[in-house]
């Protein structure tokens, strides 16, 4: 081996600035991809906005309209009277003779209407003492046993048949019970010889008595 000395080979060393940098700017990329990557903060909501005042317009009520004038009514004017005019007098038609010679006659004048007589005043039934045809009686069965008995005098209007068509107590026997059956009774079923005058059957009061005895049932 010769003497000459062999040649070292020299290394380079790493420049501390520069790899200071390259780190700053790895740093940084990174930084920036991690922030592309995070989700993005929602938007602020706008601000609310207080809404504007609602502006209201009074419409004023029209005036009222005005009332119509009062009306005045004239009286209607009074007819004047319708003067009375007097009839005129009738005159007979004058006498025209034809061609037979004869005269035609005048009107013959009208009789008045007669006048009614006046009716005759009605005659009031007389009194009169009719004969019985037919009188039945039956004791009241409530009399009986109240021993109720008296005498009833009765006023009986009876008609041209003898048929009683009105009966009225003239006295009473002192027992209602005892009037009210015997005024039935006879209006129901007694009959009379009708009154006669002058050959004709006219009305006529009767006084009838009717008597209760206990001792006769």
């Amino acid at each position: 081996m010769s003497s000459a000395s062999l040649a070292v080979v020299s290394r380079a060393h790493p420049d501390p600035v520069r790899i200071a940098a390259l780190s700053a700017t790895l740093a940084l990329n990174l930084a920036a991809f991690v922030a592309a990557l995070r989700p993005k903060a929602p938007a602020l909501l706008p601000a609310l906005v207080p809404p504007a005042a609602t502006v209201v317009d009074w419409i004023e009520s029209p005036p009222p309209a005005p009332l119509p004038p009062p009306l005045h009514v004239k009286p209607l004017p009074k007819p004047a009277p319708t003067p009375r005019v007097a009839p005129a007098p009738v005159t007979p038609p004058a006498v025209v003779p034809v061609d037979t010679g004869r005269v035609a006659a005048p009107p013959q004048p009208v009789a008045p209407p007669a006048t009614a007589t006046p009716a005759q005043p009605a005659v009031a039934p007389a009194e009169a003492s009719l004969a019985y045809r037919s009188a039945p009686l039956r004791y009241p069965h409530a009399a009986l046993q109240r021993h109720m008995q008296g005498t009833v005098l009765l006023r009986v209007l009876v008609d041209e048949t003898g048929k009683p068509i009105d009966v009225q107590v003239a006295r009473s026997s002192g027992y209602p019970l005892l009037d009210r059956s015997a005024r039935e009774q006879v209006l129901a079923g007694w009959r009379f010889s009708p009154a006669m005058v002058d050959g004709h059957a006219v009305q006529a009061w009767a006084r009838v008595p009717v008597s209760f005895a206990l001792r006769q049932f």
